[in-house]
């Protein structure tokens, strides 16, 4: 069961956004340079810290190593913790959008 319990949800994660902006929201999210710029300033964040938390060396958050696959990279950080963070932020971007949309307002967000 490696990998079960953190690599799969966090990979379906990504596939449920995905896929969700592709059928449902339509966004056109991910054809935004901003959004990308996002994302890049998200990891430059992620990276050290998630990267202090994570440290093998002395960790602050301790991972079970049946529910991933092992894989770290770069500072001992999980992939999984990745995956899991470009859902998240891109969920909650997508939602965003969708919602001004609806609304009728302007998102205010990534034009």
């Amino acid at each position: 069961m490696t990998g079960l319990g953190y690599t799969f949800p966090a990979m379906a994660a990504v596939a449920v956004v995905c896929a969700a902006e592709l059928t449902v929201l339509r966004t056109g999210l991910f054809r935004r340079p901003a959004y990308w710029a996002a994302i890049v300033i998200v990891l430059a964040f992620q990276i050290p810290v998630d990267g202090w938390l994570t440290k093998l060396s002395a960790p602050v958050v301790l991972y079970s190593r049946k529910s991933m696959t092992g894989l770290r990279f770069p500072w001992d950080i999980p992939v999984e913790d990745f995956f899991y963070g470009f859902a998240l932020v891109t969920a909650a971007l997508l939602l965003w959008e969708y919602q001004g949309r609806r609304t009728g307002r302007t998102a205010g967000g990534l034009q």
